[in-house]
């Protein structure tokens, strides 16, 4: 019997994030995280069924910021979009502004 070679687990490569959306479902929230390169990662979020809608805002702001630093060494912002539906929110996912402090002038 031939056996095939084992190949290590690749991490999978997945898209710069720039939007986002939040649905509340009866069976818990629920997340679509649109790429930049066309993709959609969609899966549920880690938090209670009843969890306030501001703390569940806070949870998905806080995987896809964790999610890009990981994956793409970047920082993230996530704006959130006045609600349309009470139980439907989207946001904008914007790379943050460098916060590294500018080198000296030869001026100063």
């Amino acid at each position: 019997m031939v056996r095939r070679k084992k190949e290590k687990a690749r991490r999978p490569v997945w898209g710069v994030p720039k939007g986002i959306v939040l649905l509340a479902t009866p069976e818990g929230w629920r997340t679509s995280i649109l790429t930049m390169e066309g993709g959609m990662l969609c899966g549920r979020l880690d938090v209670p069924v009843h969890t306030d809608p501001q703390d569940a805002r806070a949870a998905a702001a806080l995987m896809v910021t964790r999610l890009a630093r990981d994956f793409h060494d970047i920082d993230v912002e996530v704006s959130w979009d006045v609600p349309e539906e009470p139980w439907s929110w989207t946001a904008r996912i914007t790379p943050a502004p460098d916060t590294r402090a500018a080198p000296p002038t030869a001026d100063a």
